[in-house]
């Protein structure tokens, strides 16, 4: 049975990006790059992946999930469709259309979508955010993979955006690099 993994980079308190949905506070280079791209080279999206030379190849993931904001960030930019060797999924009660045929739009039912795809054959489903669609897939998400930035910023896009019943995690696997960033594996145990 696939998984659903939210992985996601946030910040030491908790964010994963302004109230603005920008994120651009987050290091882009370090040690740590080489071993995400190497391990999830189908999380970089398309363009970047041309820009880097980095062979678009699924390793972990052939589906993800975006709320509307998430997917925004690329849209903003003119880019409709950001992950081209993944199946995508953007969560919406007011987009009308999706503006790429390899979008799918989703305006209810997410839990139940989730549940569906989870019992179909493939690799493991990324969430890829926002706090908004992590709250609500919540149940059904197995695995958190945190990307944790050695920054605060104070307020912000919380990792879920609203109070969950407190829940343990278990760790499976963790990465501490020498700059601060740590990549941490989590088992949710619902």
């Amino acid at each position: 049975m696939r998984k659903l993994k939210y992985y996601v980079a946030c910040t030491v308190d908790g964010f994963i990006a302004r109230e603005n949905g920008s994120f651009d506070f987050f290091p882009m280079e370090g040690e740590h790059f080489a071993d995400l791209f190497d391990s999830f080279p189908e999380t970089i999206p398309a363009h970047v992946q041309e820009a880097l030379g980095i062979p678009a190849k699924n390793k972990q993931f052939d589906a993800v999930l975006m709320g509307r904001k998430t997917y925004e960030v690329g849209l903003n930019v003119g880019v409709t469709n950001p992950y081209l060797s993944l199946k995508q999924y953007v969560f919406s009660h007011t987009m009308e259309a999706s503006p790429d045929k390899n979008i799918q739009l989703v305006s209810h039912n997410a839990v139940e979508l989730v549940k569906e795809l989870k019992k179909e054959t493939g690799k493991d489903i990324w969430l890829c955010g926002g706090g908004a669609l992590a709250a609500t897939l919540f149940s059904e998400i197995d695995e958190m993979i945190v990307k944790l930035n050695p920054l605060v910023i104070g307020s912000g896009i919380p990792l879920f955006s609203r109070a969950l019943d407190p829940t343990n995690l278990e760790i499976t696997d963790r990465k501490i690099y020498s700059n601060g960033f740590m990549l941490l594996h989590y088992r949710v145990k619902h």
